[in-house]
């Protein structure tokens, strides 16, 4: 009787598993995103995290006959105090100055004129112009040192065939810094102009069309059309060269050294001679430090000021 009945009802309901407890839920979902972001967690601690806070520890510190110590902000003090340091902060903001707003300038031309639905052979002028960006910063910094000699320089070979005497690139204070402010704008100049160029190209077509039928000029479809959706493009292109120059090492060092007499001396360049050439490696942090912190003024300015219209 009993299987005539189980027959007739059909097959036996499996029972449902009882839920997991609301803890282990809860674990569980705060557990899974950390399964696959924390190796990279960790290696970004390791490598990126650790270094900076050593970093900042040791400008604290300072090596006093092989035993590192503790002294506080006396590193910082010194630095206030320090000519060089000084005279490194004034030459790149004297760069910061100049080049970036010239480069900032001429990319934005020369973008313009890459856009032009006239110009022949546009991608390959815009290779011809990106080229210097992936070049390599000693590279071409040893080709300007070799062009700009004083003896048998290109350039000086130039001036001298229109009658101008040579020119003492390298060794004069005011010719040394003219030199690495034009070597940094022909490396970055059509970088920036690239990325100007496809924030010129996101600009729909009709609203130039628009323009003309309201009766605007070139003058007044560049400011009231162009700059407004220019500006995010043109504050990332004034954030990351600011922050490149802050940073300038490379081409100051194979051109002239940092002279003369530290008149293109920068605080990397600075920090590279006092850490690696002097082995002061407390004072070097404080160094670093104090540009990290310019950087992240400069940068919070350059948003506030450039960036307030174009992120709303």
């Amino acid at each position: 009787m009993t299987k005539q009945r189980s027959a007739k009802s059909g097959p036996a309901r499996t029972a449902r598993p009882d839920p997991p407890p609301r803890w282990r839920e809860r674990w569980r979902r705060r557990c899974t995103p950390w399964t696959f972001a924390g190796p990279a967690a960790a290696l970004l601690a390791l490598f990126f995290a650790y270094p900076l806070l050593a970093g900042l520890y040791q400008s604290f510190t300072a090596d006093r006959d092989g035993v590192t110590t503790w002294v506080g902000l006396a590193q910082y003090r010194r630095m206030a105090a320090d000519p060089v340091f000084w005279a490194a902060l004034r030459n790149t903001g004297l760069i910061l100055l100049v080049q970036v707003p010239v480069m900032i300038g001429l990319a934005l031309l020369l973008a313009f004129g890459l856009n032009q639905s006239w110009l022949r052979l546009r991608a390959g002028f815009r290779i011809a112009y990106f080229l210097p960006a992936v070049t390599m910063l000693v590279a071409y910094s040893v080709v300007f040192r070799v062009l700009l000699k004083t003896d048998g320089g290109l350039v000086n070979q130039m001036l001298g065939a229109v009658g101008l005497p040579d020119v003492d690139w390298l060794n004069g204070p005011g010719w040394a810094r003219l030199a690495l402010i034009g070597s940094i704008t022909w490396r970055w100049t059509g970088y920036n102009a690239v990325i100007l160029l496809a924030g010129l190209q996101s600009i729909a077509r009709e609203q130039y069309e628009a323009a003309a039928i309201d009766g605007a000029g070139p003058l007044t479809t560049f400011v009231r059309v162009v700059m407004p959706q220019l500006r995010p493009v043109i504050l990332f292109c004034s954030v990351t060269s600011t922050i490149g120059t802050l940073q300038l090492f490379d081409e100051n060092y194979v051109l002239t050294g940092g002279g003369p007499g530290n008149a293109t001396t920068t605080p990397v360049l600075y920090l590279y001679k006092v850490g690696f050439e002097q082995l002061d490696f407390g004072y070097a942090a404080a160094i670093s430090w104090v540009v990290v912190a310019i950087i992240g003024l400069i940068s919070y300015a350059q948003f506030r000021f450039i960036g307030k219209d174009g992120s709303r």
